[in-house]
């Protein structure tokens, strides 16, 4: 028999989400609403100047915009994913 997972409680801060995960079962709780979240760490010292196709850039602009996410970080995504 399956037990039916519990939802997963907002937690007001950093504190209490700290508090709480290291004393919960976290098997217990439903976390299919989560998202892969990646955490940037290093400084950002350098800048970079480029010229592109007027419908690239709205290509890319329209692309992050469903993502949510601003379109400088997609092009820092994009190259650091091309080094990788």
């Amino acid at each position: 028999m399956q037990t039916k997972l519990k939802p997963m409680s907002t937690l007001g801060s950093d504190a209490d989400t700290q508090q709480f995960t290291e004393a919960a079962d976290l098997s217990i709780y439903d976390l299919s609403g989560f998202k892969p979240m990646q955490f940037e760490f290093e400084p950002k010292a350098a800048a970079l100047n480029m010229r592109l196709p007027q419908n690239l850039l709205d290509a890319s602009k329209l692309k992050v915009k469903a993502k949510g996410i601003p379109y400088t970080r997609y092009v820092r995504l994009v190259l650091e994913s091309a080094v990788r």
